[in-house]
């Protein structure tokens, strides 16, 4: 059985999923220019290897930020075409639950915050 929901609760849920993944490309780019301060700072191989690893853990990120984005607005788009198709008492519809983009929202979140943490404690140590 699939779960089902209001078609203005899962446009609400996508809403402040784009906001989010706004908050976190934002983010990314704070990491990013804190990770080239340090790389100028620092040219000791070990901090150097540390510095790439971050690098490329952003880029990954980033790459995330933008699938997520495309799967929530798909998921808007299927909202919206739902709507146009039979406008008739659209606050009441219930729709198929967007279950995918809820769990790839959650899993970037956990992943992102594991990330995070271990830059600070990175950059805590050579800033």
């Amino acid at each position: 059985m699939k779960t089902q929901e209001g078609i203005y609760n899962q446009h609400a849920e996508n809403s402040d999923w784009m906001s989010k993944l706004k908050f976190y490309n934002d983010e990314i780019s704070v990491l990013k220019n804190r990770l080239g301060e340090i790389a100028s700072k620092n040219t000791d191989k070990e901090v150097l290897a540390q510095v790439e690893h971050f690098q490329n853990q952003l880029i990954i990120q980033k790459n995330n930020t933008d699938e997520i984005s495309h799967l929530v607005k798909m998921n808007e788009e299927t909202l919206q075409n739902e709507i146009k198709s039979n406008p008739t008492a659209v606050d009441h519809r219930k729709v198929e639950y967007h279950a995918k983009e809820k769990e790839a929202v959650e899993t970037f979140e956990k992943n992102f915050n594991e990330i995070r943490n271990e830059f600070k404690l990175f950059a805590s140590k050579w800033m």
